[in-house]
């Protein structure tokens, strides 16, 4: 049984693949700025009654 190595055109790490693509898609490192996103996504659940 023989395993090949799958090799792609881009030699670079992982990282740096992942970095590339996180840049393309303007991410950053903001916590701030990703939890204001974040609500803008998502609703918060309505409490119920008796509940803090």
């Amino acid at each position: 049984m023989t395993t090949k190595k799958i090799t792609t055109s881009d030699d670079r790490p992982q990282i740096d693949k992942f970095k590339d693509a996180a840049r393309e898609l303007e991410c950053d490192d903001d916590e701030q700025r990703f939890r204001d996103r974040l609500r803008g996504l998502v609703r918060q659940k309505p409490k119920e009654k008796g509940e803090p």
